[in-house]
């Protein structure tokens, strides 16, 4: 055992560095006051008493009993009750408390073994206090008489030293002598013979005295019956009777059968049993048969409270005469108790972030049964994030194997079970809930990749048009989203100061109504955000669609509406029916079905004359032309969109219809030029009044002026070439009046715009090809410019020209 123990300790300095494995011993006498001072632990085991609260010192018993208490702020060693030696170990030599200094942070053990001193508290006691002897006469001397050795719960020196009777008489004299450490043999000795005729009693005083300072003793009367020929006393088949019962055993249960003799016969040789308790008190355990000296087991028995029971059985005979035995009753340990589980830490709850190899919590377990039935072992149940760790004799350490994550398992539950080694074993187990706690390791994530929202123009302001949402993993605060706009250039400058979102909600808002015709789409970045530290955070896009609502009426771009004079289109008596006369072009800012637009001829001078085509615009003659349709015809169409409801526009056009090629060149005079004739009249009569003499040479210089002006003339020279004259003059294909095949050159002479046409006449086959295509491009007539504002409402008149112009017209 010895050799096994050095085994042990050495592996534990090996491998357990954290573990004292020569204990502290030290020594209290019993009896002391509670509180009285046993030690300076802290100075033995190498501490400083500050240390002992920093690391959480505390004093672990096995036998789950703390009979000392640690003063943490002195590390002193102290009572925490008084001890009875006698009723903590009985008649054991040595009492040894044995318990544990455990320092959890760092984890240390000391062991400490405590040996209670005995002191002589106890005085002598004799099973009885009066015994009856009946002695034969025919007794010879040296007899001897066995008497039942007194029992004192103190060991040692302070245990029975001698015996002695009082008052001393000449016929007895005691005899004692130790057969065993918890076993002396008492005798009275017989001197001479006795004479029932002369002193049929006899009566002393049987005295045992410790060896304590100051002795203490007891006693036990005895009385003494002289009897006639009875001289041979029961003899038992043992000394010691020794006999094995297991603790779970019923009651009634036969543990051994005690076999005395006696040679004697008749009522001499009957014999009968009776036992005594080795104790003070009667002893109620055990019931021996006094006729069959069976002895049965008459109350439940503990292995862990007594595992030995020691008594003294008598046999006596009819004639008086007893012999005594020792019987040993040894209780046999069965599996009965379960391992426990004893916690002496536990950290809960525990950080996600904490590291592999983190101490959750640390326990002992033990078993109160003996042998394989008190080995135990330690394991955990369908875990993968902890382990145990075992660290000294029976204990244990949980920790973690790996890293926790709070959002895939916020709570652990840790079984640990104990199986001892018995047969069945028995288990226990402790569960240990292990909370996670939260750290800020998610960021927000949005339930989309992106938003489109959808918005109609002209909204109201501070419109919701929707919500972005993103969720956290994580817990508490750490969870706690906000959202905000992203700024998309510096953080200075606002995102947009039409949208806005609502930091708690995540709800969108329009700030402002918005133009469909201005801004078609925009996106925004929304940031959320966690309420962490440091706050973690992520981005979606937000895409915000404006949809067009029919907020714009048809803009009429041709004819121009706003021209004073307004154009004309001329249509030649030769227009055949279906020719295209002219072509209304609008726009609509909407879009889609809003910008979709139809055309209505809504009035005109004669309804039958013209229509106009729904969907393009064009106005086309609708029946042949006759002498008696006005030369002048006003047309009004009507534009509406597709919109709900539609909106319309209407665009007036005028039309002057020609019956001669003459009246479609022949000017007419204006209402500028007839003031501008007037103003010059006025002039001429003033200048006449006033300058009459200068007017022969004036006269003179207008011939002079007029002749070089013919020479330039006749010599090519032309102020206005077809490119100019595109400004001043309608040209007929562009309008679409008259087949583009038309084509005819006009002269104008010098001061022609106060003045009438100098000739008209058709172009000549050898023109070049280019006078009759100026303006024309791949398309025809759709490529012509629109007609210059030249046309009056009454009459055609010519455009104000510079002498010598030329233009291709119809």
């Amino acid at each position: 055992m010895a050799a096994a123990r050095q085994v042990l300790c050495l592996w534990a300095l090996l491998g357990v560095s954290r573990v004292r494995c020569e204990p502290i011993r030290y020594s209290v006498a019993e009896e002391s006051e509670n509180g009285s001072v046993v030690a300076d632990v802290a100075k033995d085991a190498g501490l400083a008493p500050a240390q002992l609260s920093a690391r959480r010192a505390r004093i672990v018993s096995p036998a789950g009993r703390h009979h000392f208490r640690l003063e943490r702020g002195t590390g002193r060693l102290v009572l925490a009750e008084r001890l009875d030696r006698e009723q903590m170990c009985g008649s054991l030599p040595t009492c040894t408390l044995t318990f544990e200094l455990l320092l959890v942070d760092p984890l240390q053990i000391v062991p400490i073994e405590v040996s209670v001193e005995d002191i002589n508290d106890h005085s002598p006691v004799f099973p009885d206090e009066r015994v009856t002897f009946k002695i034969p006469e025919t007794s010879d001397p040296s007899s001897r008489f066995p008497v039942e050795a007194a029992q004192d719960l103190d060991i040692g020196s302070n245990d029975i030293q001698t015996y002695g009777i009082h008052p001393e008489n000449e016929f007895f004299t005691v005899s004692y002598q130790t057969r065993s450490e918890s076993d002396m043999h008492v005798d009275l000795i017989l001197q001479q013979p006795l004479d029932r005729e002369e002193q049929p009693e006899l009566d002393f005083t049987l005295l045992a005295i410790d060896g304590g300072t100051p002795p203490r003793s007891g006693s036990i009367q005895i009385h003494i019956l002289v009897l006639d020929v009875n001289d041979n006393a029961p003899t038992f088949t043992q000394k010691v009777y020794i006999g094995q019962i297991l603790e779970n055993a019923p009651e009634g249960s036969v543990v051994l059968r005690l076999v005395a003799h006696d040679a004697d016969v008749g009522i001499n040789g009957d014999i009968t049993y009776d036992f005594r308790q080795a104790g003070i008190h009667k002893y109620s355990d055990f019931a021996v048969d006094p006729k069959s000296g069976e002895i049965r087991v008459m109350k439940s028995l503990d292995f862990e409270t007594t595992q030995k029971y020691e008594f003294s059985v008598r046999a006596v005979d009819g004639g008086g005469l007893s012999s005594m035995c020792k019987v040993v009753v040894e209780v046999v340990d069965v599996n009965d108790n379960a391992p426990e589980v004893v916690v002496s830490s536990f950290s809960s709850p525990l950080p996600e972030n904490a590291g592999p190899g983190t101490v959750v919590a640390v326990f002992a377990v033990r078993d109160q049964d003996s042998g394989m039935n008190g080995d135990i072992t330690c394991a955990l149940e369908d875990q993968l994030s902890f382990s145990l760790k075992s660290v000294f004799k029976n204990y244990y350490e949980l920790v973690t194997v790996s890293t926790l994550d709070r959002e895939e398992r916020a709570q652990h539950i840790v079984v640990v079970t104990a199986a001892d080694a018995g047969s069945p074993p028995l288990t226990s187990t402790h569960t240990f809930t292990v909370d996670i706690s939260d750290i800020n390791d998610n960021a927000p994530i949005f339930n989309q990749t992106s938003y489109t929202m959808f918005v109609h123009e002209n909204n109201v302001p501070s419109m919701l048009i929707g919500a972005v949402n993103a969720t956290d993993a994580d817990t508490g605060p750490n969870a706690k989203v906000s959202y905000s706009l992203v700024p998309t250039h510096s953080a200075e400058q606002e995102p947009c100061s039409c949208v806005s979102v609502n930091s708690e909600n995540g709800h969108v808002f329009v700030l402002r109504p918005l133009d469909y015709e201005k801004l078609k789409q925009l996106e925004v970045v929304v940031s959320a955000a966690d309420a962490g530290s440091p706050a973690l955070s992520s981005n979606v896009t937000v895409r915000l669609v404006v949809v067009d609502e029919n907020d714009n009426a048809p803009l009429v771009l041709h004819p121009a509406q706003d021209s004073s004079p307004p154009s004309s289109e001329l249509v030649p008596a030769w227009t055949k029916v279906g020719d295209l006369v002219s072509k209304v072009v609008a726009v609509d800012a909407d879009s889609g079905q809003n910008s979709w637009l139809s055309y209505e001829l809504l009035k005109a001078t004669e309804p039958g004359l013209f229509a106009v085509g729904a969907q393009n615009g064009e106005v086309r003659l609708r029946r042949p032309l006759t002498d008696r349709d006005a030369v002048k015809q006003k047309l009004v169409v009507l534009l509406r969109d597709n919109g709900q409801p539609p909106l319309s526009a209407t665009a007036m056009l005028s039309v002057l219809l020609l019956n001669s090629l003459w009246d479609s060149q022949l000017p007419q005079q204006s209402p500028a030029a007839e003031h501008e004739d007037s103003s010059l009249t006025t002039y001429l009569i003033v200048s006449l009044v006033f300058v009459s003499l200068l007017f022969l040479v004036s006269a003179a210089a207008f011939v002079a002026f007029k002749v070089c002006k013919r020479k330039d003339l006749s010599s090519g020279h032309v102020l206005y070439d077809a490119s100019n004259v595109q400004s001043y003059v309608a040209d007929g294909v562009t309008a679409g009046t008259v087949p583009h095949t038309y084509c005819y050159e006009l002269s104008l002479t010098t001061g022609s715009g106060n003045s009438e046409f100098k000739f008209l006449k058709p172009i000549l086959p050898s023109l070049p090809a280019q006078h009759c295509s100026t303006g024309m491009g791949n398309n025809g007539a759709d490529q012509f410019p629109p007609l210059p504002d030249t046309v009056g409402d009454a009459d055609f008149e010519s455009p104000e020209m510079q002498p010598g112009a030329q233009f291709n017209g119809f």
